[in-house]
């Protein structure tokens, strides 16, 4: 009797991913939140491809098998992530490779905006105004870069190429990173502040009322890496009382962002939803990644992109 190919449950999410490839290798089951809970017992392996979704974390715990083998199409596993995924056996991946570049030309690209002064150009533009200004240069000014994984060492590189004078903070001091001891004093020189962790215990809301209190007043802060990393409200009173200059947003501790947020109309601040890493073809290159990774684990063969669990993330540098 032939072997019944292994079962992948995907949470879906629109549009689905392609998984052609898996065709009679793999037989695929597709789930939405709400019956994911029941349908976990019977995968062999867990495709989070709603990755907005906190399904997992809340259908994990239960009775029953559990997948071997978990992936997110995500950077970030906060979404998934419990204790009882977090002590068990099943090995989780993320999609490590993907979005680094993308979300560092994010960077640069706010980075010479700002410094250029290109929002008040375009809205002078829609006003038919014509005023004449000076920018700053973006050459020799001095930018912390938060978070030294994959994401933050590629916004180091693309801000050095633009003659940035850059710092990076990762979790431990090692050679050309800087530990969290040095973080108040790296910030409180910067001109740019780029949040880039993870989301752990470790960095929930570490951007608070004495973090923008260290910051110069003509620092603009950066977040691409979680919302959680911010107090929201401390962003608020900071941009309100100036003690920075300016913010930008791409992600946030509710998402989508409610329509009565107090951030949609705060001065100095710019909000993206959540798309920094976004480019034409993404979808596609993280199916790609997700059927390459699975012909690995049917071959047998040692996984990329595993997530240390208890870390929160891609062990690296």
């Amino acid at each position: 009797m032939t072997p019944l190919p292994p079962t992948v449950l995907v949470l879906d999410a629109d549009p689905p991913p392609r998984l052609g490839r898996l065709t009679g290798r793999a037989r695929i089951v597709r789930t939405d939140a709400a019956h994911l809970a029941r349908r976990l017992p019977a995968a062999d392996v867990l495709l989070v491809w709603d990755f907005t979704s906190h399904a997992v974390r809340e259908a994990w715990p239960g009775d029953g098998p559990r997948p071997r083998w978990v992936h997110t199409a995500s950077a970030g596993v906060d979404h998934l992530m419990c204790p009882e995924l977090a002590a068990s056996d099943t090995v989780v991946t993320n999609a490590r490779g993907i979005f680094e570049q993308p979300v560092a030309e994010y960077v640069a690209a706010l980075v010479l905006a700002v410094a250029k002064d290109l929002p008040r150009t375009l809205a002078h533009q829609r006003e038919h105004t014509w005023r004449h200004r000076e920018t700053r240069r973006v050459a020799g000014t001095h930018a912390c870069v938060v978070g030294s994984g994959p994401v933050g060492r590629a916004i180091v590189r693309a801000l050095k190429a633009l003659e940035v004078r850059t710092a990076l903070v990762g979790r431990v001091p090692k050679t050309g990173i800087h530990g969290p001891d040095d973080l108040d004093r790296l910030i409180s020189r910067a001109d740019w502040v780029i949040a880039a962790a993870p989301l752990t215990e470790r960095t929930y809301r570490m951007f608070d009322t004495h973090r923008f209190g260290v910051m110069q007043p003509s620092a603009f802060f950066v977040n691409v890496g979680r919302g959680g990393l911010v107090d929201e409200d401390a962003l608020v009173r900071a941009l309100e009382r100036r003690w920075i200059a300016g913010a930008a947003l791409d992600v946030f501790a509710a998402e989508p962002l409610p329509g009565d947020s107090p951030l949609w109309e705060l001065p100095g601040l710019i909000v993206s939803p959540h798309m920094s890493g976004d480019t034409v073809g993404w979808r596609d290159r993280l199916g790609e990644q997700f059927v390459e990774l699975y012909e690995r684990w049917a071959a047998g063969r040692p996984l990329r992109n595993v997530v240390d669990k208890t870390r929160g993330y891609v062990p690296g540098r």
